[in-house]
């Protein structure tokens, strides 16, 4: 199953205003939307690391990059990518008048974080220091965004150390958080075995039966240290179900 981690970074949108305070700003006060100056990526499992930005490419160059990744992949792993990271990087292709990537699956750790835990921050900075990993990239700030804005080489060289430790960051926390990640793509229908659902390993040990409503199958657990995940087998044990709840 090809899994692809991605991350972006954006600009700031320019807008004129009349002060600093609770200020509404309307449509015509904007000079200049947000746009893609960045993105990073890597395969699930691979060391080799994509980067392309505005600084190096042209616009339309960077996004038929990320593009062709997307096209490529099978599942996308983001944090809030499901609402920000994918439909920014969607408005851009439509822009550019590009046809959507094939469709691939979502995997957003950010709502794993907040469905299955209770951390103090959700940030992946915290999360992931929470968890005993590097945390992110330090930079300057805003001005980081300013100075690469302004074409400084320093300031793009740190952008893409950022850009890339985000997605390194990402892969870590992933492989964490994968045993907790509800509806996750099952691995055995992409690639043909028959092993753990999540991870994909065919070292597992029958641990009991797991229940639905109306019948009863042999539950399952992945022998992988790395994951450790519950599932249970398609077929039915023999039960005796003479009546069910009307629903």
């Amino acid at each position: 199953m090809k899994i692809l981690l991605v991350d972006i970074e954006t600009s700031p949108n320019l807008a004129y205003v009349w002060g600093l305070f609770k200020q509404n700003i309307s449509i015509d006060k904007i000079v200049d939307s947000s746009t893609v100056m960045c993105y990073s990526a890597k395969w699930l499992g691979e060391e080799k690391l994509h980067f392309d930005s505005i600084y190096k490419s042209s616009h339309k160059h960077m996004l038929k990059g990320i593009h062709e990744l997307l096209d490529d992949a099978e599942a996308v792993v983001s944090y809030n990518g499901k609402s920000f990271d994918l439909p920014t990087l969607n408005k851009e292709f439509l822009l550019h008048d590009m046809p959507p990537p094939a469709p691939y699956k979502q995997i957003d750790l950010l709502k794993v974080a907040r469905d299955q835990f209770n951390f103090v921050s959700n940030k992946l900075d915290y999360v992931a220091k929470a968890l005993g990993l590097n945390g992110k990239t330090k930079h300057t700030g805003f001005q980081l965004w300013i100075d690469c804005l302004a074409k400084k080489p320093e300031a793009w060289e740190l952008m893409e150390k950022y850009n890339k430790q985000d997605v390194i960051l990402l892969e870590e926390v992933y492989n964490k958080f994968l045993p907790w990640i509800k509806g996750h793509p099952n691995r055995n229908l992409y690639d043909a075995i028959t092993g753990c659902p999540v991870c994909g390993s065919e070292k597992y040990q029958s641990r009991g039966i797991a229940y639905s409503s109306g019948a009863a199958y042999t539950r399952y657990q992945c022998s992988n240290n790395t994951c450790k995940k519950w599932f249970r087998g398609a077929a039915k044990i023999n039960t005796k179900v003479e009546f069910k709840e009307i629903s």
